[in-house]
This record gives structure tokens, sequence and C-alpha cells, in this order.
């Protein structure tokens, strides 16, 4: 399968962790054209109940993302997100910072890129944070900008934006600012959310993010979700499992580990993983087993597997 292609892995305390090499705001293809009349999705949907917050000088970042985390059930004030995601050297917030600073409530950053995946997302009822560049390609004049609605009759977009909620913007001119950002956008939902154009490489890297902003009970919920729809997915089963462990639920990162070597007989990692938590939970002979089976499949991290083993063999304390 061409996502399990896609997967990398490191190793940290025993376990090896699973990496999405994609970047977040570079996943996927993105559809730069916008959707003909006779596409499925309404000529005007305009998203309920977004929160919006008057942008200061500089703050379009916070208000925005702030606009969102309200909007997806974790009230917060700019004041609050700005000392998450402003640069003051920078005079703005970075795209990097934005991402962060959602997962660092719990939400997941999912990326849009393109007009296609912008208007499904708004009919789907997400509303999309965009970056727009107002100025021109030599005197660039960044603004982040929250869509909240669109009406295709009469070729708009509704924006809350700067200071003004419910903004219509022309089509055309939207299409131009937007572009200069290379379509950069990202939703903000709850763990167990699914973005209208949710893939499953994108959707489980996501889940990472949160992995790496220590939000570990939220990529439970999240990888949880992920194996409703994508039951043999390798990186939302490790990920579970990882997620468990980290949590210190060991029995739970075992059930999980157990179900991966289930799917996927033939991968060391989900061995060495599942040897892991045996070993910490005082089952060295299951330890040894699972251990052995890992070296013996193989693979470029087979050294990591039999480093397991020989721990695991000589009766080193469980770390």
């Amino acid at each position: 399968m061409a996502f399990q292609e896609s997967v990398l892995y490191r190793y940290r305390t025993g376990l090896v962790f699973p990496l999405i090499l994609a970047a977040l705001a570079g996943c996927g293809t993105i559809e730069r054209q916008w959707p003909r009349p006779d596409e499925r999705i309404p000529d005007r949907y305009d998203v309920p109940s977004v929160p919006f917050y008057p942008q200061k000088a500089f703050q379009c970042g916070p208000a925005s993302l702030a606009s969102v985390l309200s909007w997806s059930g974790i009230p917060v004030d700019p004041e609050v997100v700005e000392g998450q995601v402003f640069t003051p050297s920078q005079k703005g917030s970075l795209q990097s910072a934005m991402i962060s600073g959602a997962r660092r409530h719990g939400r997941i950053a999912y990326p849009v890129g393109g007009p296609n995946a912008l208007l499904k997302e708004i009919a789907a009822g997400h509303p999309v944070v965009v970056l727009q560049n107002l100025g021109l390609s030599w005197f660039p004049v960044w603004h982040y900008a929250v869509v909240v609605g669109y009406d295709l009759r009469e070729s708009v977009l509704v924006l809350h934006s700067a200071e003004t909620p419910g903004k219509r913007v022309p089509l055309r001119v939207f299409k131009n600012t937007w572009a200069r950002s290379d379509h950069w956008g990202i939703l903000v939902l709850p763990p167990g959310f699914f973005p209208a154009t949710a893939t499953e490489e994108t959707f489980v890297s996501a889940l990472i993010g949160l992995e790496k902003a220590g939000q570990w009970q939220a990529a439970v919920e999240g990888y949880q979700a992920a194996l409703t729809r994508w039951p043999d997915s390798l990186g939302a089963l490790m990920g579970l499992g990882n997620s468990y462990y980290a949590l210190g639920d060991k029995r739970a990162a075992e059930t999980a580990f157990r179900e991966t070597t289930r799917r996927f007989p033939t991968n060391g990692s989900a061995f060495n993983n599942l040897a892991q938590v045996l070993w910490e939970q005082g089952d060295r002979e299951a330890a040894l087993e699972a251990a052995r089976k890992a070296v013996e499949l193989g693979g470029p991290l087979v050294n990591t597997y039999q480093e397991t083993l020989e721990r695991i063999w000589a009766g080193d304390p469980p770390h």
C-alpha cells in the first residue's frame, strides 16, 4: 500500500515511533481550480456560529486562531493565543506557529490547499484559516483570515477579516491574494472529527503532530477515530499504541501493538514495540518471543530490534 511506503520510524526508550515524511503544509495534491457549478456542493453556504474577534495591529494570526479554536469547543481569547503564536521580531505569526498553536490546545491542524478543498470544507461546516498576501509579490502584506462562507452565484467568499465580521470578498480578489501564499490554509478540528477532504496519510500525519505536542489523550482519540475509517492503517495502529504508552497505559498499548502484529505480521517494528511493553509489564518470555520475531523479520531497523532483544535477554531493567 502506498501509504506504508511513506512511513519511517524513529527510536526512543525501546519503542519505535512512526513519523510521516510529508510536511503538514505540503501534504496531498493541491487542486488550484475553483469548482464548476455542477460539482456536488451547494451554491451558497455559511458556517454557523464562528466567533469573530476584531484584529489589533499585527494580530491577525492570534485573532484568526482564537476564532477557530473557540468554534471547535476551546473558548480562548486572542490575548492568550498571542503569547503562543506571535513573534514580535517578525511583527506577525509564522505558519508553523499557527499549526503548533492549534496542537497546543489538543486540536488537529489539517492542511487545506486549493480552491476545491476550501469550498468542500466550508460546505461541510468547517471554517478555514487562510493566509493571504494583500500586497504585491515584491512588497508583501501578509494577512490571516477565517473563511466562513461562500456564494458561488454572486462569486464571493465570506471572511472574518481584520475588523470586519462576515466580510464579502469577490472571488477573483480572494483568488489572487490567496494564490500568493501558495494556497496555505488549515482546519482546526477536535481529534474525533474528520475533514471533508480527509485522506489517510494526511490525517495520520496531523495526528502525529499532536504526539509531538505531547497531546497524548487527543492523539488517542484521533487514532481511534482514524481506525474506524481506515482499520488497516499501520500509522494509526502504531500511533495508538505509542500514545497509550506515553500515557502510561501499558495494557492498552499492548492491545494496540498486538492488533498491529495481527494485521501486519511482517512488520518488525510492531513486534519490537510489543516486546517492549510486555517486558515492562514483567512478561519476559512473551517479550523475548516478540523481540526474536522482530529480529527475524529484519529490515532497516534490525539493529534496533537486536538491541531490544539483547536487553531483554540480559535482564536489564526495563525503562
